[in-house]
């Protein structure tokens, strides 16, 4: 630490900051545009200017811009000294002269930087008269509005856009105060991160279009801390409901996870919600077929009748539900006749991944520390379809070449154009073996596209030329042997080396291999790290639950060892093949769906039950990393039907024992599941408890600025309704409650005094950039044991063989279609492909397929009939079909298949 003088008061300062960012860790209120947190400075707006003095005899001073400014021992500082005020409103109000007087119909209105800093600059009088500049403004897809007129050239976009995020189709245009940022043309942004432009843009510029189809300003939102559900990385996230309706999803910072940003799945995948395919009414199917509502109290009757006779019962879980509400059907229908819900070949995997992070050596990284590492090698996963943040993170880390190349120089890491411009981009070795080609392929230092075999033995090789005691593989191809020395050796002089693979390609050999590179590089002292990509949001909180497969339910069924069943949020038909699940259903006697949404299992059960989603429900989920995280409900569904699944399996329980019992809270679930299964101790305690209260206060889900409480409910009663009371949070569903700062955890939205816009997060933060005030959220669960040299996983024995006349069919995912609840959002829908088969261009040459042309591939018993696409990075001999696209079968990828159709 340094100290500095700032208005004559000394401070202690982190030599490491810039100026301004040691300015905003102390709390002072000095504006700033182009700065952002996790981009560094590049010094293009000058907004944040202030005055540097030689020493005490210096009474001039002279004006510097704060965000490039290191800080050093004994600086002196004026932040407020009346020269350097001035300095920042004629800045702002040059900023202003173009800027349109919109404010009152702008999207960003009442919660814009831009407003913000005016105020904070004091200029409030417009002098400028002269003709404004205008822009035509451009259609940038479903996610994104475009108004170029409110630009002010801080350069963020492009800067979030081109250097952070790696898009390549949007930039910044013309000069001097004619530069315009956008696309060369018109047409949809192919970043799968766009949607942070909303909130990196400190103006109106970009906004949510999404959010403009049912538009509510920042203030009238209740909103409540989230959890992704998404995919398995847990993104923290802030869901804001109107009138009964989920309006827009924001991140929500978490130092070790997603940090400032989520990706356009986490963003706009939200609108299943608000679909008028929810599930809303307790029902019951008559012998016409038709459903019969009835009301909550019979629901519970009926189904506790169903489950106390002498009927043999099982219940099927989720992976998508959460950690209490599987535990609670684990309860119900008894531990040894809980079914995970997920294929036999996805539970081994899962499985395969929780015994390798708990008992190998190699700890799971978050985000954030993947952020760090210094060589990377990827392993069988296309990150930015399965993983978008992972992948994200990826790009972050091999800039930590360029940090390295500045050692001993007098740059900072945050002089981020500088750092950029010495190291030449420089970057750090990664490696990506891959089925075809990927979105970071364009950073790889070399890339390989082969059969997924193939990829566990380039990670075999790697792990026996790290450890002569790791296995070798026997014959390795010269397209393998050619790269391993090289991936070797990048590994091996690497300080923080990190393994990623994952389920993506169903081939437990590729998680065997990553996990013997992870164990080498830690048998030689290295700090190895292992990431873990699955499936979905609670893969992992299920697998260590535990439970039998899917299969295992079938055969169960078949055997005739079972003829009730409880199906927890979970489409069967999106896990097995439709010929098994039909023949699975026509065995039930009973079949009884909780679950949000109509799909093609709820129209076989007989009793349906309706459950709230991540938006009206509280959970847990748990993510790759193994880091538990709490979510809460954003609203209280006026629909007293739409309860949590562990919430309905307890009033069934309690109606099946015919007891007096009240039903169990939220805190009271977690202690149970604790006391049942140990290994989740301390979840309990991620989050306040119900009771928490701070100077007896709630922390309340809306802002003081909140309006139309007693309007908006006045065609049901003039008088204002008492708000529902929340037992299972400190959260209350109204304005009134504790107006500071709340937990880390409980964080419902970012408002600091003269600080509306997303940009007070610098408030909850011990420093900008660095840790929330209390801690990041959630718990991690699993840790590495210590001193471990853990057994290696046997080597392939066999080279793959391709077999003549047939094709090798893998999975293909897409960000935008491949995930289930996401893909029912329009906007999301838009971008989501038809389905389709990829095949190589000399395959297809070879056959006389053209793209468009349909072929029929026969797979096991079916016949399926696509269109072409023709994939360049797809090996010869590999055929891709895209996994979970809605009109897409399921099939138990990888598999052999013969194909007919085109011109051949």
């Amino acid at each position: 630490m340094v100290k500095i003088i700032i208005d004559n008061k000394e401070y202690e300062v982190d030599p490491k900051k810039s100026l301004l960012e040691s300015c905003l860790s102390l709390g002072l209120d000095l504006p700033y545009f182009c700065w952002h947190p996790a981009m560094g400075s590049v010094g293009a707006c000058r907004q944040c200017g202030v005055k540097t003095y030689r020493d005490e005899s210096d009474t001039k001073g002279k004006i510097v811009m704060a965000c490039m400014e290191p800080v050093k021992e004994g600086m002196r500082v004026g932040v407020f000294e009346e020269e350097a005020k001035a300095f920042r409103a004629g800045v702002n109000e040059w900023m202003m002269t173009n800027h349109p007087h919109d404010c009152p119909v702008c999207d960003e209105g009442g919660e814009c930087h831009l407003q913000d800093m005016t105020v904070i600059t004091g200029h409030n009088y417009r002098r400028f008269v002269f003709k404004k500049r205008t822009y035509r403004n451009q259609h940038l897809g479903p996610f994104i509005n475009h108004e170029m007129n409110r630009c002010i050239q801080c350069y963020r976009c492009v800067r979030f856009y081109r250097d952070y995020a790696g898009g390549r189709d949007f930039d910044n245009m013309a000069s001097h105060s004619h530069v315009y940022f956008g696309r060369h043309e018109d047409g949809v942004l192919e970043n799968e991160f766009s949607g942070n432009l909303v909130e990196v843009c400190p103006t109106g510029v970009f906004t949510d279009k999404s959010l403009k189809k049912h538009f509510t300003r920042k203030w009238d939102y209740s909103t409540a801390p989230s959890i992704c559900t998404n995919c398995s990385l847990g993104c923290n996230t802030i869901t804001g409901e109107r009138y009964g309706m989920i309006r827009r999803i924001r991140s929500r910072y978490n130092g070790q996870v997603n940090g400032y940003f989520i990706c356009d799945r986490g963003r706009y995948g939200y609108e299943f919600v608000n679909d008028t395919k929810r599930i809303k009414d307790p029902s019951l199917r008559k012998e016409n077929g038709n459903l019969e509502k009835v009301d909550k109290a019979d629901m519970q009757s009926h189904v506790a009748k169903l489950f106390s006779g002498k009927d043999k019962v099982i219940g099927i879980g989720s992976p998508r539900a959460s950690l209490e509400s599987n535990f609670a059907l684990k309860k119900f229908v008894g531990y040894n006749n809980f079914f995970q819900g997920i294929s036999g070949k996805e539970l081994k995997l899962t499985n395969t991944i929780l015994d390798i992070l708990q008992n190998g050596a190699a700890r799971t990284p978050s985000l954030k520390e993947v952020e760090k590492a210094d060589a990377v090698l990827i392993l069988g996963e296309d990150l930015t379809n399965t993983a978008p943040m992972l992948a994200l993170a990826v790009r972050q880390s091999i800039r930590q070449k360029s940090f390295e190349k500045i050692k001993g120089t007098n740059i900072p890491e945050w002089q981020d154009a500088v750092v950029r411009s010495v190291s030449q981009n420089e970057k750090g070795p990664l490696f990506i073996a891959s089925l075809y080609e990927t979105k970071l392929d364009d950073v790889a230092t070399k890339t390989i596209r082969c059969f997924p075999d193939e990829i566990a033995m380039l990670g075999f090789e790697v792990a026996s030329l790290l450890d002569n005691m790791a296995p070798k593989i026997n014959n390795p191809s010269k397209q393998i042997h050619s790269l391993v020395t090289e991936i070797s050796l990048a590994l091996k002089e690497a300080k923080r080396p990190l393994i990623i693979s994952g389920i993506s390609c169903f081939n437990e050999n590729i998680l065997h291999a990553a996990a013997n590179v992870a164990w080498a590089l830690c048998n030689s002292g290295k700090a190895a790290e292992l990431s873990f990509v699955v499936p979905e949001a609670n893969s992992l909180g299920t697998a260590m639950l535990g439970g039998k497969s899917l299969n295992d339910a079938f055969d169960a069924v078949e055997k005739g060892n079972a003829e009730t069943v409880i199906i927890l949020e979970n489409d069967l038909y999106r896990r097995a093949d439709k010929n098994s699940v039909d023949a699975f259903f026509n065995k039930c006697k009973n079949i009884v769906v909780l679950d949000s949404l109509e799909n093609s299992t709820t129209s076989k059960a007989g009793t349906i039950i309706p459950v709230g989603t991540f938006a009206e429900s509280d959970g847990t989920f748990v993510n790759n990393e193994g880091r538990a995280q709490r979510y809460y409900q954003a609203y209280h569904s006026s629909n007293p039907n739409l309860l949590e699944g562990w919430r309905w399996l307890d009033g069934i329980e309690l109606a099946k024992s015919s007891s007096k019992s009240e039903l169990k809270n939220f805190n009271d679930f977690l202690i149970e599941l604790v006391e049942s299964f140990p290994k989740f101790e301390g979840i309990q305690k991620i989050t306040p408890p119900p009771d928490f209260r701070i100077a007896g206060q709630k922390i309340p889900r809306e802002t003081q600025r909140y309006s139309g409480r007693t309007a908006m409910h006045a065609n049901i009663n003039v008088s204002e309704p008492k708000p529902p009371e929340d037992p299972d949070s400190p959260l209350s569903y109204t304005m009134e409650g504790y107006k500071g700062e709340p937990p880390s955890s409980l964080i419902p939205f970012y408002w600091s005094p003269g600080w509306n816009s997303v940009q007070a997060i610098n408030k909850y933060q011990i420093e900008v950039g660095g840790e929330l005030h209390g801690g990041e959220p959630g718990k991690r669960l699993i840790e590495p044991k210590q001193n471990t040299n853990a057994e290696f996983f046997n080597a392939i024995a066999e080279p793959f063989k391709i077999k003549d006349g047939e094709f090798f069919v893998v999975p293909v995912y897409h960000i935008f279609g491949s995930e289930e609840l996401s893909s029912i959002s329009p906007s999301i829908a838009e971008l989501a492909p038809r389905p389709y088969v990829a095949i190589n261009l000399d395959n297809a040459e070879k056959l006389k397929i053209k793209k468009d042309d349909e072929i029929n591939l026969y797979i096991n018993n079916y016949r399926l009939r696509l269109p072409v696409k023709i994939k360049l990075g797809l090996p010869k001999g590999m055929l891709g079909i895209p996994v979970s696209l809605y009109g897409m079968q399921y099939f138990d990828l990888p598999v052999w298949c013969k194909i007919s159709g085109g011109n051949n």
